[in-house]
């Protein structure tokens, strides 16, 4: 009833002080170059900028590497949950400068987790060292993804075959030249139990029958990555290359999507702490009606409620992590779930108040804050919506015992009265 957090490890401090500086002396200098590569191989470009490269030669020359998995840095998320908000300042360069970023990360679990020995050796190990990349193709354009249940992508057997047949969208990652595997969810047995007909299958890019198609823009911007559609057209893999057992797809979705949630919502606190930065220098700088507009009593507000709303998030985030870290992620798929919706909202707002006081120049690329917005109002959708988690938290809470019987109400002791 009374958790008390551990003190950080001696690790913990030095990757975040590793991290601080990190951010400064190489991350932030970095930013102009990567959008000056971005910019002029256009938008329809989905190649690396060559300074993510140099940005993760000189993070692996400082220790910061992997450190979202705890078999790797030896931290627990709890820790990781500070450096991962640090990375989020510069969410398009500092995640994957530490081989930190989505959805790779999630994939890595994956295969740390269930994955085989050979499967491991052939893609976890090149992930780990940050030599290829990797999507998740699960999300379909023709049902409610966010019920993993509803994917219609076939997978069927014959005989040491798998043949794979559907249509994706929405997979991050897939349209960088560098990606070279997807972990893909389909049906294997549409007659078995609901939460059992699901499995995951590897399936290698450059396969017969796969088609990365489309990269879909946010709000207008196409992400390096890209956010794809992907067409499975008779699609034959091995079946060594299933993920876990046949059939344990939706159980391993479920395992992979809680530490991904939490990791985005580590990451999105970030941004919301650069935009308030970004509103209080802005505040103290630009000047209106005779004075500074930190002088407004309206301007102060809106920095307060910012502040407010970020601690809260930050809260919640952090007591997710660290139920994560003594119970597990099942223990803690509730909060994560509260998490994933408070965090996005709180940071969107945050950086909706930014935009605003910086008028025209907030909803232009003369800021980062117009990109801070899209990304951060597409987190209430992917990785489930916010009505798919607090259906989930409204479930639970329904079905909580509560810790007292509640004593009648001053209503009902009156209409005893009047009876």
């Amino acid at each position: 009833m009374y958790p008390a957090y551990p003190a950080p490890s001696d690790a913990a401090v030095r990757h975040h002080e590793a991290m601080l500086a990190f951010m400064r002396e190489e991350v932030f200098p970095a930013e102009a170059a990567y959008e000056s590569y971005r910019h002029q191989a256009g938008e329809g470009d989905h190649t690396a900028p060559p300074v993510i490269e140099d940005l993760k030669a000189k993070a692996r020359e400082r220790g910061l590497w992997n450190l979202f998995l705890p078999s790797e840095s030896g931290l627990t998320q709890l820790e990781y949950a500070p450096i991962a908000e640090l990375s989020g300042w510069s969410n398009e360069l500092a995640p994957e400068a530490i081989n930190c970023q989505a959805p790779d990360t999630g994939n890595m679990e994956l295969l740390h987790l269930i994955g085989t020995e050979a499967q491991q050796a052939e893609w976890l190990a090149p992930l780990l060292a940050g030599e290829i990349r990797s999507a998740f193709a699960m999300t379909e354009p023709r049902v409610a993804s966010s019920d993993a249940t509803n994917v219609e992508t076939r997978i069927v057997r014959d005989g040491d075959e798998y043949v794979i047949n559907g249509r994706k969208w929405w997979i991050s990652g897939a349209a960088d030249p560098r990606c070279r595997v997807l972990i893909v969810m389909g049906k294997t047995d549409p007659d078995a139990e609901t939460h059992r007909q699901q499995s995951m299958v590897i399936v290698p890019v450059d396969t017969p029958g796969v088609d990365v198609q489309r990269s879909l823009p946010v709000f207008g911007r196409q992400d390096q990555h890209g956010h794809c559609e992907v067409q499975l057209s008779d699609v034959r893999v091995p079946v060594t290359n299933v993920l876990g057992e046949e059939g344990g797809g939706f159980a391993a979705a479920q395992a992979r999507l809680g530490p991904g949630r939490i990791h985005h919502v580590m990451r999105a606190l970030g941004a919301g702490e650069r935009a308030l930065a970004m509103m209080v220098s802005r505040a103290q700088e630009r000047r209106a009606f005779g004075g500074p507009l930190s002088d407004q009593s309206a301007v102060r507000e809106r920095i307060a409620e910012s502040r407010i709303e970020l601690e809260q998030a930050r809260a919640l985030c952090h007591h997710a992590a660290f139920v994560v870290d003594s119970e597990g992620n099942k223990a803690a798929r509730h909060l994560i779930a509260a998490a994933k919706v408070a965090v996005p909202r709180a940071v969107t707002s945050v950086v909706d108040r930014a935009i605003q006081l910086h008028g025209g120049a907030g909803v232009t690329d003369s800021t980062p804050l117009a990109m801070m917005y899209g990304w951060h109002r597409a987190m209430r959708i992917f990785d489930g919506p916010d009505e798919a988690h607090l259906t989930t938290l409204a479930r639970a809470e329904l079905g909580r015992e509560p810790l007292f019987d509640l004593p009648p109400s001053i209503f009902d002791q009156s209409r005893t009265v009047e009876q």
